[in-house]
């Protein structure tokens, strides 16, 4: 029982965080953005191993407030990220996406626990 307990923590030692891609869009059209944009985004976020922790209107707290679609995905590496951005899956949404939204991206890495 004991090895097991170790094995298990010496793998969560191991683990690489977790990376968070934020977006903050102004939407110009939020009907078609929502209408013809999500959709295929959503999906080609969960075809390649991505989650979507937290999406809507955001509340400030201190400074300018946020734009009207902010929301955190999550992925397990900056190269899972980095190859659903890239793919010719999200290029193609995100040429919707533009039509109807002006796009505020980032990313940032977890720490680890």
């Amino acid at each position: 029982m004991g090895i097991g307990a170790a094995t298990v923590q010496a793998i969560h030692a191991q683990a690489k965080p977790s990376v968070y891609f934020i977006f903050e869009n102004e939407l110009t059209n939020p009907e078609a953005y929502a209408k013809e944009y999500l959709p295929e985004a959503v999906a080609t976020i969960k075809a390649h191993g991505g989650r979507v922790l937290a999406a809507g209107k955001a509340t400030s707290y201190a400074g300018e407030p946020p734009k009207n679609a902010v929301g955190i995905l999550i992925w397990d590496s900056t190269e899972q990220l980095e190859e659903w951005f890239n793919s010719p899956e999200y290029k193609k949404a995100r040429a919707i996406g533009e039509k109807y939204a002006k796009y505020r991206n980032f990313a940032v890495a977890g720490i680890p626990h």
